[in-house]
């Protein structure tokens, strides 16, 4: 069930969401979006829509029976990561920064190892166009990019699992160099994800030359959320990488303490940048849905290092919040009450949660920055520890609930106005379970509806409002009714009749409506690529950006 700050943040990441900017190489996106937070790595546009995208499944398995505001926001976000902005980095940085010699001091051995210093580019700078690759145009289809088309990937399988429509299966252009524009669509992301890493095991890199575990670690998220939707073995790549990560990238003792674990490797100049404990945090949280042992050594060793666990060893100054916000979210995950309630504490003295917006119904933690809004990055972490108990993060990968599909599914919400902080189908009692919530203040009280549907014997339906009889529906399409009520807290239940087929036994089932197994990758030519859509049965097709069938491109 959605806490009221979680649903406050919910309200203004839908208004982030679906208010129109401009992200191509002439515009400017709206400030809201986060361009400040953990320089020099993630202090670009892109890295608030894919953290963004992070709590949005824990969102769905709070409401599987409403879902319709979570694709909302993911369309918004995914057509925002396909343009020249959100790739501005891979599009910009080309060749060697011509600043490293001028870097700051706080970044030797952080960043950048002593003997390299001076000589070596930071982490964050992409290199596009050194050798041995030159220059790739395509941010999806190039050798590098990883924190670019895994968390494309993460955010299109994110979507299969709130929406699990087809949408973008179908073909999608996506803004390269010179603003050029390259076909893809979610099974060619995904595919030649899996090809790069099963021809690299280490992994492929993000900038050139620098192969980072956690980003890694988010990239085989996606593939396992893509496998758990579709049937397949992609994040095979990932198990086997993780036992390459154990036995050349980390060391740890036989009592599960992590000695060490590199921040990043660079297969070309030979060398381990060694992560600090805080790092470990981040590494953590993407891989405790897929690795979870390894995953809580790496967090017990940093919540242990920093003290963070001891409430009894007050925590100091926080110049960079964001491997605390993360260890608050693993804190809550893992049920360490402790270092939980420890670490909340502090949140909740030094971290400035406040409601705001026109009848302060929007959610946030302001970090005392003193602007208009919440720092995306860091507020979309700390959404997620707002939502559910123990194993909520990793229930949607461990545990995904597929049957919602084929479920009673509640759509037409006038959402901001109203929401719902429950939407549950009770397969023991054949019963949809829903609690209304006022999401506007100043709308409260006018007449709304919804409707109901995916309903066998609609014309069954009985419908119960706050514990009494509910007349106010009615049969509106073959599987739909609709409910005609105000904007108010109501708590709601619809008794159905559905046929045995469409009954579930409360366990996932494959998503037959995903694409039909192929590698939708060609013999001949590297980009553009374009997998099998749902109902295609053969091989994958190479397209030009001419080939677009016309309305096929949603971002430009």
């Amino acid at each position: 069930m959605l806490n009221e700050r979680s649903r406050g943040w919910l309200k203004f990441l839908h208004r982030k969401a679906i208010t129109p900017d401009d992200w191509s190489e002439a515009g400017e996106p709206h400030t809201w979006w986060d361009t400040w937070s953990h320089a020099p790595v993630t202090n670009f546009h892109r890295f608030d829509i894919e953290m963004s995208t992070w709590a949005l499944p824990m969102y769905v398995d709070q409401t599987p029976a409403w879902r319709e505001v979570y694709a909302e926001i993911l369309n918004g976000l995914l057509q925002r990561h396909l343009t020249w902005r959100a790739a501005i980095d891979w599009v910009t940085m080309i060749g060697n920064d011509p600043d490293r010699r001028s870097y700051p001091e706080l970044w030797r051995d952080l960043f950048i190892p002593d003997p390299l210093w001076g000589v070596y580019d930071r982490p964050g700078w992409t290199g596009n166009g050194l050798p041995p690759w030159g220059i790739q145009p395509d941010p999806i289809g190039t050798d590098g990019n990883l924190f670019f088309k895994g968390w494309l990937n993460f955010m299109l399988s994110c979507y299969g699992y709130v929406a699990g429509d087809d949408r973008w299966h179908h073909p999608f252009r996506c803004t390269g160099i010179d603003s050029e524009q390259f076909l893809w669509n979610h099974r060619g992301v995904n595919d030649v994800l899996v090809q790069q890493w099963t021809d690299r095991p280490d992994g492929p890199h993000c900038e050139n030359t620098k192969i980072w575990p956690l980003c890694l670690s988010g990239a085989g998220l996606g593939l396992k959320m893509f496998d758990n939707l579709y049937g397949e073995n992609g994040h095979r790549v990932y198990d086997n990488w993780v036992d390459i990560l154990r036995s050349q990238y980390s060391a740890v003792t036989v009592g599960g303490h992590v000695e060490w674990m590199a921040l990043y490797f660079d297969p070309i100049e030979g060398f381990i940048q060694r992560a600090r404990p805080t790092a470990m945090v981040t590494n953590a949280l993407y891989m405790l849905p897929q690795e979870p042992e390894f995953a809580e050594a790496l967090y017990r060793t940093a919540v242990e290092q920093t003290r963070w666990n001891d409430p009894s060893v007050p925590i100091g100054d926080v110049p960079d919040p964001r491997p605390m916000t993360m260890a608050l979210v693993l804190a809550k995950e893992l049920g360490d009450d402790v270092t939980f309630a420890h670490l909340s504490d502090y949140a909740e003295r030094n971290w400035e949660p406040a409601f705001f917006g026109s009848d302060m119904s929007e959610f946030g933690w302001w970090f005392h920055n003193g602007e208009p809004y919440p720092r995306g990055q860091l507020n979309a972490i700390l959404a997620m520890q707002e939502l559910g108990g123990p194993g909520t993060w990793s229930k949607p990968w461990a545990e995904p609930n597929l049957a919602k599909f084929a479920q009673p599914t509640v759509i037409g919400v006038d959402f901001p106005n109203l929401g719902l902080s429950r939407a549950i189908f009770d397969d023991d009692r054949s019963a949809l379970v829903l609690t209304s919530y006022v999401g506007t203040r100043s709308h409260a009280g006018r007449a709304t509806s919804f409707r109901i549907t995916q309903l066998d014997h609609p014309e069954l339906c009985t419908v119960r409002c706050d514990g009494q009889a509910f007349d106010r529906w009615g049969v509106v399409a073959p599987d739909t009714i609709q409910l005609d009520l105000d904007i108010a807290e109501h708590e709601i239940e619809v008794s159905v009749r559905q046929n045995e087929r469409n009954k579930t036994d409360g366990q996932h089932t494959t998503l037959l409506r995903g694409p039909r197994p192929g590698t939708g990758l060609g013999p001949d030519r590297p980009t553009p690529r374009v997998g099998p859509a749902p109902s295609v049965t053969t091989g994958g097709s190479l397209l030009s950006s001419s080939d677009a069938p016309d309305g096929g491109c949603q971002c430009c």
